[in-house]
């Protein structure tokens, strides 16, 4: 029960992390957005690997781990933040959703090139979900225009469609270099890797703020982005850090389904902050939905999953088996 909690704590903080994010980034920018919540969770990981053993962890570690966490690190707080917050910039967060959910189909397919994983008849069902759920919102471009643009928003597809699946291809590929770090390594090299990957990235962040100039950068920021900028940074450390204190007392089966309620929480936390900034209609919605079952069908754990739907022993085992 306390593994379940955990998880459902983590996907709201998630959900609430994306919609303060979007306030943000109507008048901020994104490297200003970056500036501020990647640097964040730097202290806030230093309090929990001393308090989850990952600085002992981190000592046995060899040359690979230090390598492939800071791969991780650039890859997902870097350029797949970037492209995530980009994407929300230009979308919006109910829009940008769909194809920012192909992340997991990377994953999937960089699990079972390089980390021998398989595929089965339910994960090919998810990605039918994962792939169709982005055309359903692409079909109706004109009619999602819109209603942003009655809202004073004016969604920007072709650029923003562009940042999604950046976003997408970072935060899938950094779960594989995660994999190659740790291996079979427990919570404290999790979350001794999480360290790393943040300060990775803060110290390419901090150069990126150098390089374009701290004026002109920071110069300009407003307060109520701060706020809004700050609030995201605590909310996504936060989620972060249940996630893996999750991991350390429930198993990975109960944890990985309930945090892809992330997104469903992504849905209402934008709703109740954003109603303006936002595009909200059934078809919208729907393709969200659609991508949340899709993102299941692939990371969730087959059997146990289609067991709690009743499902018979025969059709969990046809879907279970592997296709290749």
């Amino acid at each position: 029960m306390l593994g379940a909690l955990l998880s459902l704590a983590s996907a709201a903080f998630f959900g609430l992390n994306n919609a303060t994010l979007r306030r943000g980034v109507i008048r901020g920018s994104v490297l200003q957005g970056m500036a501020i919540t990647v640097p964040f969770g730097v202290p806030l990981f230093v309090a929990f690997a001393a308090a989850f053993g990952g600085f002992d962890a981190m000592r046995d570690w060899g040359f690979g781990p230090w390598f492939w966490m800071t791969a991780a690190g650039i890859v997902h707080f870097v350029i797949g933040r970037y492209g995530n917050y980009k994407a929300t910039q230009l979308l919006g967060a109910t829009l940008s959703t769909p194809i920012q959910q192909l992340s997991i189909l990377v994953s999937l397919v960089l699990a079972f090139a390089f980390l021998g994983e398989t595929v089965n008849l339910l994960n090919v069902a998810g990605i039918g979900l994962i792939v169709f759920a982005p055309m359903m919102l692409a079909r109706r471009k004109e009619a999602a225009v819109a209603a942003g643009r009655a809202k004073g928003f004016d969604p920007q597809y072709g650029p923003g469609l562009f940042w999604g699946a950046v976003c997408a291809l970072g935060y899938g590929t950094s779960p594989l270099f995660v994999a190659l770090a740790i291996a079979d390594g427990g919570i404290a090299d999790s979350i001794g890797g999480l360290l790393v990957s943040y300060t990775a990235a803060t110290i390419v962040v901090v150069v990126w703020v150098l390089l374009a100039g701290v004026d002109k950068t920071l110069g300009g920021l407003e307060r109520q982005s701060a706020g809004w900028f700050l609030l995201a940074a605590l909310f996504v450390a936060l989620s972060q850090g249940f996630r893996y204190v999750a991991l350390a007392v429930a198993p990975v089966a109960v944890v990985v389904p309930i945090q892809r309620l992330s997104v469903v929480f992504r849905l209402i936390f934008n709703a109740i902050l954003n109603p303006e900034h936002e595009v909200f209609d059934r078809w919208v919605v729907a393709s969200i939905l659609l991508s949340v079952v899709g993102a299941a069908a692939l990371a969730g754990p087959t059997g146990p999953m289609l067991r709690w739907l009743g499902l018979p022993d025969a059709v969990v085992g046809l879907m279970a088996t592997p296709l290749f």
